[in-house]
């Protein structure tokens, strides 16, 4: 260990073995070792000793829509990952659409990466997005390094990303399963969504009845039948209907590679508290109620869902009106995530190293990135977020770092300061201050 550069010190440092007392010992970036508490510090290594914080693996989130380049008053690289930083979030993967153009081509990546390079505060990787006629790039964005494809089953809210039908699905998940990619899929069917209720305004109920539950259901069992027949493998995103769990269990149990994640805003906000007109939390799927929320909690407690993303989907506060039908549709969570889901997850009876399951350790799994991220074991980058897990604070959307400071967690009171967050053993965020972007661009393994 004489070569370590950085040793950081904790009485609880959350690792795959559990959480004890622990000196992590960092070189190059990288973690050599993972020591006893009181280890000798190597000759010339820093000693940073963060007392009884949490010294955890930093998070790994797999669904931000950062809208950069062509929608860039919504939100941009700068603040999405200066955000991610101030919430322990060290590793986003940016959606494909919002962004102008989308990444539905090798050229469009290219665009897309360019843009971030000098922006990223933490590392990004990169979705692509599967159109109804850009079958023939598929592959060649696989290539490139995308981690997957996303789609969707029903309108995408943008023109430019039109979602596919059952045999454009076929198509596309064929071509994806036979170079062993993955589809990742927001899963909504347009004949339930079609059927439901219409109705303007700004009562909640009513938007909440115009995205009912079978329009998930149904779409979730499209995928997973498509997904049987083609032995591929697929990703269910931000699930809100619990309706969905038990054909989830049984495909599992049949042995289809189907994973499934939800989101922040479906683990701490329930429909009954939603005011009539606050389209800060309109999203779709939507927010549902807290009987349908238990058992989302359930169904992470037991394995079905395997993981939990913010789908951060900013836009411009002009956008968000009091009418839900016409309003954006998007939650903003990058910076408030690991708060909100640690304040709901202790009161229901989890600890921290559950929430590092969900929201590090799997997801990082999920795009191949385990190999780097997701854990503090040897051989990982030396991602942190040091957490003081008891202490509190109420949600000042003014002390936000994304771009539009419009939030559905205003007022709130959590749990979990995120003391300082560090990258490849940097400290890139501490205390409201952040260094100069030190993030790489990454990209999948072969």
């Amino acid at each position: 260990m004489s070569d370590a550069q950085l040793v950081l010190r904790s009485t609880r440092v959350i690792t795959p073995e559990g959480t004890r007392p622990a000196s992590v010992a960092v070189t190059g970036g990288t973690i050599k070792a993972v020591l006893p508490h009181d280890a000798p510090v190597p000759s010339g290594a820093r000693l940073e000793d963060v007392g009884d914080d949490v010294l955890l693996p930093g998070l790994v989130d797999t669904h931000v829509h950062v809208n950069d380049p062509g929608r860039t008053e919504w939100e941009g690289f700068w603040t999405a990952t200066r955000a991610a930083a101030a919430g322990g979030i060290t590793t986003l993967v940016d959606m494909p659409l919002n962004s102008l153009p989308p990444t539905t081509t090798v050229e469009h990546l290219r665009v897309k990466r360019a843009v971030a390079a000098a922006k990223a505060h933490v590392d990004v990787g990169f979705w692509g997005g599967a159109l109804p006629d850009n079958v023939k790039d598929l592959r060649a964005l696989h290539e490139a390094g995308v981690f997957g494809f996303k789609a969707f089953l029903s309108p995408s809210g943008v023109d430019e990303f039109p979602h596919l039908d059952q045999d454009q699905l076929a198509r596309s998940l064929a071509e994806i399963a036979d170079f062993g990619g993955l589809l990742i899929v927001h899963a909504e069917d347009p004949d339930h969504l079609a059927a439901a209720p219409r109705h303007g305004g700004p009562r909640y109920a009513d938007f909440l009845a115009s995205r009912p539950r079978d329009a998930e259901d149904t779409a979730v069992a499209t995928l997973i039948a498509q997904a049987k027949r083609l032995h591929a493998r697929v990703h269910v995103l931000h699930l809100s209907s619990s309706d969905a769990l038990p054909q989830i269990r049984a495909a599992r149990a049949e042995g289809v590679r189907v994973t499934v994640e939800t989101c922040p805003h479906y683990l701490t906000l329930t429909a009954e508290e939603v005011p009539d007109g606050a389209s800060e939390f309109k999203c779709c799927p939507p927010i549902r109620e807290s009987a349908n929320q238990d058992l989302l909690w359930q169904a992470l407690a037991d394995g079905t869902i395997d993981c939990v993303v913010t789908d951060h989907s900013p836009s411009t506060a002009d956008l968000k009106t009091a009418d839900f039908a016409t309003a954006w549709g998007g939650i903003s969570g990058l910076q408030l995530s690991l708060a909100a889901v640690w304040t709901e997850a202790r009161r229901r009876g989890h600890g921290l190293e559950d929430v590092v399951r969900w929201m590090s350790t799997r997801t990082a799994e999920l795009v191949g990135l385990d190999h780097r991220k997701g854990a503090i074991a040897v051989g990982r980058d030396a991602d942190f977020a040091v957490l003081a897990p008891d202490e509190t604070f109420t949600v000042d959307p003014a002390a936000l770092q994304h771009r539009n400071r419009v939030t559905a967690y205003a007022g709130r009171t959590l749990s979990g300061v995120v003391r300082s967050t560090w990258l490849r053993g940097e400290r890139i965020a501490a205390g409201g201050e952040f260094t100069e972007p030190k993030g790489q661009l990454l990209s999948r393994t072969p």
